[in-house]
Order: structure tokens, then C-alpha cells, then sequence
């Protein structure tokens, strides 16, 4: 394969360009984008089931169909950054190459093989990451908010305080960051819960109770957001949902011929939608899961294990708010790139 610093950047003429991959327990992502005031505009993106972490929890170990899928997936993630000539690239792992033994004999290799060296991030970063991705999703009215990224691997927690910003006004907000007042990884994602409770080719409505009950009993011991509580319980805090279970929910709830990010992307839902589509999903068997647009036969077995997390998660941090995001970790490591090239210029 070749590498992915094989050949010269092309010259761009619109400024520099940067790149953000992000590679997950399931997913593969990368997004390629050049600045546009304090945001970005996207010039390139890729997205690819890999389920590099299929199998992990029982072995301890990355399997090798896994890891041929992701070199595949990362080839070509390489290619498109060289062919877009990005100049500014930040490539991460996440929880599979945290916790697997051969997480860095595999980083090696993707490194010979496709050129690009991949991080390992803590998940402290990967919280403040996804956090920083979905700042602009944020109701300022709120009291509080919760955003909560569902990984492969991993579930990530973070509880925001947004009392502090409303004496600030629009100028000074747009360069306001809500403090991070506590927040959790779970070492559970969609596909370890769903590998603990295989789905059945029925419905699975005590599979998905027992997954909520599973998830629930990963996050209920945590104290460190107590001070927060009573904002969700007064009605005054919200939750944002970055994952592609979540984002498959909401496009199942709107009922889309297809999936459509612009749709999906800020969408609001109430608990009430949340738990129609959940009870809708579980009455389905794998095969009427798959074959629904917005899920496919690659989240089929994924998608309950995401909406059980989101209930979970719910009924312990009631929030009758729940905004979808179509963004997350990628968005804040370009965020991140972008901050940092302006104050070294």
C-alpha cells in the first residue's frame, strides 16, 4: 500500500488545509476541512464500519480480520488527505488500541503500511474532544447540560455548568467555553454491550431491559456530578447525543427515506420520542432492523445497544431535552488544530 506521504501535496490556493481521523472501536472517521472564521468549511470526509474492536473483551487482543478491515479503511483516509494536501493532520485511537495488548504492535503496522502515526488518547481527552465538537449544539438558556458520546468501546460522560455564560454578550460568548463541571468514561460502548447480550433474530424487548439495567449499573455509583442534579431535576438542564446509534435513532424518528446529516444534525427530540423509537426497535427482529434505511445490516446488531445506553443514561439523569449531534470528536480535533496554528501565528 502506499504511503500516505509517498507523493507531494498538491498546492491548495484556499488556505491551509487540516485533517482530523479518528479511529474507533467501530468506526473509522476522518474529516478534511479548511478554516472559515471561527469554524470550519469541510472539503473532504470519510466514514467506515470496521469493528476493529470485534471480539476484544473476550480475547484482550485485536483480531486480524479486525485489523486488515481498519488498515483497509485507513489506506484510504490516507490517500484523501494526501490528495487534499493537508498540511495540518491529528490521527487518534480510542478505546479498542487503549486496552487491547497488541494495541501498539498495530499502530506500528498502520503506520508501514499507510504512513499515518496514530495517538493513543486518554479519555479525559477524547471527553473534552467530543465536548469541544458540539459546543455550538448547546442550549446557553439551560442551566446544564450533559453530552454524552457513545463510543464503540467506551461511553463518555461529561456534565457541563452554563450559568456562567449568560451575563456574556454574543461577541465575548462565540470565544466562551462552559466549564466541564465533571465527567465519566464507561468502559462500555455498543459494541461490548452488544457482544455481552447477542441479539436475537426476534424481538428483544427483555434483552434491551437487560442492557439498560447493564449500563445503569456502569455509571450509577458515579457522585462527581451530584452538585449538578438538582438543575436536571428542576427541568433546567439538557443532553446532547454524539454517536451514530443516536443519530440513527433520530433519523429513524423523522422517518427518513435515507439517512441526512443536515436533518438529523441539531435535531431535538423528547424523552417520549427517544423511548417510541427504542420500544419500536426492540419489537423488531435483526433482519427489519437492517433492512431500515437509517441502520443497515452493519448497525443492526448495534443500533438497540446505543438506545438502551441513551435510556440508561436518561433515567438516571432525567432530561426531557435530548439534541442530536452529528458531530463530536473529529469536529473538536480540528477545532483543536485551528486554535492552536492561530496562536503560533
Amino acid at each position: 500500500m502506499q504511503k500516505a506521504h509517498a507523493a507531494p501535496a498538491p498546492a491548495r490556493r484556499d488556505g491551509e488545509v487540516y485533517a482530523a481521523l479518528d479511529l474507533g472501536t467501530n468506526n473509522c472517521r476522518l474529516l478534511v476541512a479548511t478554516p472559515r472564521g471561527r469554524g470550519f468549511r469541510i472539503v473532504d470526509s470519510y466514514s467506515r464500519i470496521v469493528r476493529l474492536g470485534e471480539g476484544l473483551a473476550q480475547s484482550g487482543r485485536l483480531g486480524e480480520p479486525a485489523m486488515s478491515r481498519a488498515v483497509a479503511a485507513l489506506g484510504v483516509c490516507a490517500d484523501k488527505i494526501r490528495r487534499r494536501g493537508a498540511s495540518h493532520v491529528r490521527a487518534v485511537a480510542t478505546q479498542a488500541c487503549r486496552m487491547a495488548a497488541n494495541g501498539e504492535e498495530f499502530l506500528q503496522e498502520v503506520e508501514a503500511q499507510t504512513g499515518l502515526r496514530l495517538s493513543v488518547i486518554t479519555p479525559a481527552e477524547e471527553a473534552s474532544l467530543s465536548v469541544a465538537g458540539c459546543l455550538n449544539l448547546l442550549d446557553h438558556t439551560s442551566d446544564a447540560a450533559l453530552i454524552l458520546d457513545v463510543g464503540g468501546g467506551s461511553t463518555e460522560l461529561s456534565w457541563l455548568d452554563l450559568r456562567g455564560g449568560r451575563e456574556l454578550d454574543p461577541v465575548r460568548r462565540g470565544r466562551w467555553r462552559p466549564p466541564v463541571a465533571a465527567w465519566l468514561s464507561a468502559p462500555v460502548g455498543v459494541v461490548t454491550l452488544a457482544e455481552r447480550f447477542p441479539a436475537d433474530v426476534d424481538s428483544d424487548l427483555s434483552g434491551f431491559r437487560a442492557m439498560v439495567e447493564a449500563f445503569k449499573a456502569e455509571i450509577a455509583g458515579f457522585r462527581g456530578a451530584d452538585a449538578l442534579r438538582p438543575l436536571f431535576e428542576a427541568g433546567g438542564a439538557h443532553l446532547v447525543g454524539t454517536s451514530g446509534a443516536i443519530t440513527s435513532l433520530a433519523g429513524l424518528h423523522l422517518k427518513l427515506p435515507k439517512y441526512d446529516r443536515s436533518k438529523v444534525d441539531g435535531l431535538w427530540l423528547s424523552r417520549a420520542d427517544c423511548q417510541a423509537v427504542a420500544g419500536w426497535l426492540a419489537n423488531l427482529t435483526v433482519a427489519g432492523r437492517a433492512a431500515e434505511p437509517c441502520i443497515g445490516p452493519d448497525r443492526a446488531d448495534l443500533v438497540l445497544a446505543g438506545a438502551a445506553i441513551l435510556e440508561a443514561v436518561q433515567e438516571l439523569w432525567p432530561c426531557e431535552r435530548v439534541r442530536v449531534a452529528d458531530r463530536g470528536l473529529r469536529e473538536g480535533l480540528l477545532l483543536s488544530l485551528m486554535a492552536e496554528r492561530r496562536k503560533r501565528s
